[in-house]
């Protein structure tokens, strides 16, 4: 079998698999998010925290229940990293640096996952399993619920309730997160993941070097690391260790699981809305960047322009060979179109083009299709804007679901898109101009070395996780920096995604009349389309200029 129809039968089997979910896992989030009951175990949860369920909040009391738990998850994993050595199963490793545990709670936290160590050689199994894996499910759990609110938002009128953050929170992960989690982990084992609790296991090579080969509870974080579109490797080569990622087959069923949550996301909106083919236009327009960069970044691994990658046939530097070019570009085109981060292959090492590509990516607002819940409001934030912009053109009053756009929501959406830009130029641009800054952190310079900066700032700011490699992050500058990205690329849009939701909750529905513009469309879906490039070409086109598109035509 060709490579070429090898990687066709990837993609097929991928989308066939996506689709056969796509209307009953929606539905059943839908649901979820619905039901007026509460499962045993919740009411349990809820009597311990002293939460009363059935008790709904205003967007100011959701959100500042948002900052408040990230605020204690962020205190309590810092903690539990600088008292690792009082633990058990700390493997003997001792506190971690307070500027990398710093980094490193924000990162967790935020849903970036961004690992300036070395996992195997800095994480005992307790920080990783008490720590790091909860905070995968819990901050998945915060975007999924942010979404939802702005669905309500949209569902809701006359009201100044967009649900309960503690209710939503936990349905996310007991019902959603948790059972799939669960069932992808024995999956994930019988495909070859390693999951252990023993530190490692010692190895003996022909020419009679003894080596210790690193082990961990690998099965159980890999699945949520993908689910919740987290990244966080276990391993430092993460999802390229055969301990994570063994086969083509558990290659194709990581890259499944985190795309799943975010497609499915937009059949539950349209379910919610009550109309299933407002969740077509946002899946189709997904889609097609989707295949769209999968299809560029494909085409530039296989067609290189090196000397050395020109006589090898394809630009294999970097990849592995069990997954070669198809199923590398495919995770890495998934993995940053959503906020995951996990990589199964170096970008740092692909083509000029194919390497760009995956910034683009990025830089796009990671909604195709986005992270679990960011994916879902940020593309109906960038709606927002898009029914906006056509109101402007043809002289009306802008309105999208039943609701009327005007200066408040208008604000708010810009804000949400605003905040991840303004932090990407602003960090590049404060790296670049501190020479001696990257005379320590860069091992390339020109146009790569600028996009490996200024990967790292959009993958920290729009909370991905992925590194374009090259760079070293470890000094107080790049921790803090990129740690300040972290945050505030993921509270800022938070907090103004909230308030949207809350000022159109608020709202009586506007019946459709003559001039009201189809959403549910091919037409809408055009424009949608239009308007997320758009954005990020008149913001990011003149760094990117410098960077990738300046390496791709060397």
């Amino acid at each position: 079998m060709s490579t070429i129809l090898a990687g066709l039968l990837q993609v097929g089997v991928l989308v066939l698999l996506l689709g056969a979910v796509y209307v009953p896992f929606g539905d059943y989030m839908a649901r979820v998010y619905s039901d007026r009951s509460h499962w045993r175990a919740e009411r349990v949860l809820y009597r311990v925290f002293r939460v009363d369920p059935d008790a709904e909040q205003r967007w100011t009391v959701y959100a500042a229940g948002v900052l408040a738990f990230s605020f204690l998850s962020i205190v309590l994993l810092y903690l539990l990293q600088r008292l690792q050595f009082l633990l058990p199963f700390s493997l003997d490793r001792g506190a971690v640096d307070p500027g990398i545990a710093f980094n490193t709670a924000i990162s967790f936290v935020t849903n970036t996952n961004w690992q300036s160590y070395v996992p195997e050689k800095t994480m005992g199994h307790a920080v990783a399993m008490a720590g790091l894996t909860v905070q995968n499910f819990v901050s998945a759990a915060v975007g999924m619920a942010v979404a939802v609110a702005l669905v309500r938002g949209f569902v809701r009128t006359s009201t100044d309730r967009i649900g309960n953050l503690w209710v939503d929170l936990t349905r996310s992960v007991v019902r959603i997160l948790l059972p799939i989690s669960f069932v992808a982990a024995i999956v994930l084992v019988a495909g070859g993941v390693v999951m252990s609790l023993r530190a490692g296991v010692d190895v003996t090579t022909v020419d009679g070097n003894g080596y210790t080969i690193a082990l961990a509870p690998t099965a159980s974080q890999e699945a949520i690391k993908e689910l919740g579109t987290n990244g966080g490797g276990i391993y430092n080569a993460n999802s390229a260790h055969p301990f994570e990622n063994p086969t083509a087959w558990t290659n194709l069923l990581e890259i499944f699981l985190l795309l799943v949550i975010p497609v499915c996301l937009t059949r539950t909106f349209g379910t919610m809305v009550g109309n299933p083919r407002q969740g077509h236009v946002l899946v189709a327009v997904m889609g097609a960047i989707w295949a769209g960069l999968l299809a560029v970044a494909w085409w530039a691994e296989s067609h290189p322009n090196g000397p050395a990658a020109i006589a090898a046939g394809a630009a294999m530097e970097g990849k592995e060979v069990r997954f070669g070019i198809p199923g590398s570009t495919l995770f890495a085109v998934s993995t940053t179109g959503t906020s995951t981060g996990a990589v199964n292959s170096m970008h740092d090492s692909y083509t000029g083009l194919g390497g760009g590509v995956t910034l683009l990516n990025i830089l796009l607002g990671e909604v195709a299709p986005g992270g679990v819940g960011a994916g879902l409001y940020g593309i109906l934030v960038l709606a927002v804007v898009a029914v906006f912009l056509a109101g402007l053109m043809v002289g009306r009053t802008p309105e999208y679901l039943g609701k009327k756009l005007g200066r408040v929501q208008v604000t708010a959406a810009a804000i949400a898109i605003l905040a991840m830009p303004t932090l990407v130029l602003l960090g590049t641009g404060a790296a670049m101009a501190l020479p001696g800054e990257l005379d320590a952190a860069l091992t390339n310079d020109g146009p790569h070395g600028l996009s490996e900066v200024m990967y790292a700032f959009a993958s920290a700011a729009n909370n991905n996780g992925s590194a374009f490699g090259g760079l070293t992050v470890t000094s107080p500058f790049f921790q803090s920096a990129l740690g300040l990205a972290m945050l505030l690329g993921r509270f800022v849009p938070i907090l103004a995604v909230l308030a949207l939701a809350g000022s159109l909750a608020a709202q009586k529905r506007v019946e459709p009349g003559a001039g009201t513009l189809p959403t549910d469309g091919v037409l809408f879906g055009v424009l949608v389309g239009g308007t997320v490039l758009l954005v990020a070409a008149l913001t990011f086109f003149p760094a990117l200029g410098l960077g990738p598109i300046t390496e791709a035509l060397a």
